[in-house]
């Protein structure tokens, strides 16, 4: 995968509150990620199949649900080192059409 593809996979709100809470989390069920995002259940699921299918995010079957989780180290520290980074700089765009 490229830097290009990964950043494509990863740029998306969602997606990314997604990885952050993984990255904090280790292991978390779609359930888990529906409660805290607030958001509906068919949208989660579609973005955690968008991770898998990217290889970013790995899955394993316990009883009827799916633990989800980042399917390496290093990308793990990549999620941890954007989220630490746009702490730093306080003004990151703030212009609605920005990005």
């Amino acid at each position: 995968m490229s830097g290009i593809s990964l950043l494509k996979c990863i740029c998306d709100d969602t997606r990314f509150e997604i990885l952050e809470m993984l990255q904090k989390e280790k292991e978390l069920c779609v359930t888990d990620f529906v409660v805290k995002l607030k958001k509906d259940q068919p949208l989660i699921s579609h973005h955690l199949k968008t991770l898998k299918k990217c290889g970013i995010v790995m899955s394993r079957d316990e009883g009827k649900k799916a633990m989800y989780k980042i399917s390496s180290n290093h990308l793990a520290e990549l999620i941890s080192t954007i989220t630490k980074a746009s702490k730093k700089i306080p003004l990151l765009c703030n212009e609605s059409n920005c990005c």
